[in-house]
């Protein structure tokens, strides 16, 4: 890339240095031109007054103070008469051609381009007389010497600029070629490193935008990947450090049925059927939290603050999904004698993005919980709008948690030790946490007042124009 660079800037530097320089000899030479025709046509006027009246004195005393100061030659022919002053001597060469050109009324007014290595002498000629007749000429000699010496300095001007400017673009160029091909090598050197340590390495922004927003989107690719890794092997420890027990009281009363009478065979039965309904219960969640967890690392993946992420999840109406899930736990809710009392918004007034199977399984959950650790307690559960936000609250009447134990809600497997005697496999916040982040939601749990816990969820409110689903 660098020598590309180097050879494009070269080539406009040497093509820009050419220009200038051609405009540099034309300026020269149009300045000397423009002079020397001035005085050709002053001496063109003398001699055709010299040739009507007889007599050149004026015009050979011109001539000869012209010489003097220019030291430059002059040739007038009247007729047959010659008159030359300075070191213009006829005898062939180019003079005489130009006297044969000028007779013909070719008259030779342009000078060629002047150049450091131009002729030092050049000529300038017309011819006077009638509109039928040439009666004579003015040959005038042209000293280029001190046009060129013009012109060379004007050049070596140049090309020190050229130089100059050269190798600052060359520099630029160099920063560029850096600014652009070392972002690049260092993305390839964490691409492979990521490869080979799955460990996540967060890139620092430089050069141009759309490198940046590479860097960016592969720093939170790393990031959410390697998140999810370590997600699942904790998961994977996690659940096989809850199933070490269950599985073993399995074993211990498996073998104990082959100990036992058939009086006792029943209830040892009815055990094992409690312990795999246990397991089952666990690994069941533990599949919705893994399925949960690789949702929400694919949403995180986007940036919390992606919209055009956020409109792809679908429009539905919350008031709709809560009236089917109560419905659902009808007979849970009347088994624990728990007035729940909904409030907000009627159907149709409000519409959230989310995804229907996730929000009502996050309703049954958190709705579950309430009736699990505050039996016989009522259940409000509240629908509110703020600005593009929605919130769906289950507020329950129990015991409620303390402080370290609200920061720590939500871990996977956790339980509060005032609720161990309480089935439960410790997943449910973690299930309903994770399909919050999965739906571009926030979720969290705090102390109500006047005792009991408030469980929040956040989700993006739809447009107005856009229908639920």
């Amino acid at each position: 890339m660098l020598g590309l660079l180097s050879a494009l800037l070269a080539l406009l530097v040497v093509l820009a240095s050419i220009t200038l320089m051609l405009a540099a000899s034309r300026d020269a030479t149009r300045e000397l031109q423009i002079n020397r025709a001035a005085s050709l046509n002053r001496f063109v006027e003398l001699a055709a007054e010299a040739e009507s009246n007889g007599s050149a004195d004026q015009l050979d005393a011109e001539m000869r103070r012209y010489s003097e100061l220019y030291d430059e030659g002059v040739l007038v022919r009247i007729g047959d008469r010659y008159l030359t002053s300075g070191d213009l001597v006829r005898g062939g060469g180019e003079l005489d051609d130009t006297l044969r050109r000028v007779a013909m009324s070719l008259p030779r007014t342009e000078l060629p381009l002047v150049t450091p290595w131009s002729s030092a002498h050049e000529f300038v000629a017309r011819p006077f007389g009638t509109s039928g007749q040439v009666l004579g000429a003015v040959v005038l000699e042209v000293d280029t010497g001190e046009a060129r010496a013009d012109v060379l300095q004007r050049w070596l001007v140049i090309m020190g600029v050229a130089v100059v400017s050269g190798t600052v673009l060359l520099l630029l160029a160099w920063r560029l070629t850096l600014w652009i091909l070392r972002p690049i090598g260092e993305l390839r050197a964490a691409v492979h490193d990521f490869a080979q340590t799955e460990q996540a390495r967060v890139l620092d922004e430089a050069g141009p935008p759309e490198l940046r927003q590479l860097q960016r989107a592969f720093s939170a690719m790393s990031t959410t990947v390697t998140e999810s890794l370590e997600q699942q092997r904790q998961l994977i420890a996690e659940t096989s450090h809850q199933l070490r027990n269950p599985i073993g009281a399995l074993r211990l009363r498996i073998d104990t049925l082959a100990l036992v009478g058939d009086e006792a065979r029943e209830h040892a039965l009815h055990t094992v059927q409690l312990e795999l309904a246990r397991v089952e219960d666990l690994l069941d969640a533990v599949l919705r939290v893994a399925s949960a967890e690789h949702r929400a690392s694919e949403r995180n993946a986007h940036g919390p603050t992606d919209t055009a992420a956020i409109l792809l999840l679908p429009v539905i109406d919350p008031v709709d999904v809560v009236a089917e899930e109560l419905q659902r736990l009808a007979p849970l809710i009347a088994h624990h004698a728990a007035p729940v009392r909904v409030s907000g918004p009627d159907r149709d007034d409000v519409a959230v993005r989310c995804h229907r199977s996730d929000f009502g399984q996050i309703v049954a959950e958190l709705i579950e919980n309430a009736l699990k650790y505050a039996p016989g307690a009522p259940v409000d559960i509240r629908i509110s709008v703020t600005g593009s936000r929605a919130t769906f609250a289950v507020r329950d009447h129990g015991a409620g948690l303390s402080a370290d134990e609200l920061d720590r809600a939500g871990a996977r497997f956790w339980r509060s030790t005032k609720h161990r005697a309480i089935a439960g496999t410790g997943l449910g916040l973690t299930i309903v946490s994770r399909l919050a982040e999965a739906n571009a939601g926030r979720f969290s749990v705090r102390a109500a007042d006047g005792g009991g816990l408030v469980a929040a969820l956040e989700l993006p409110c739809r447009p107005e124009h856009e229908v639920p689903a």
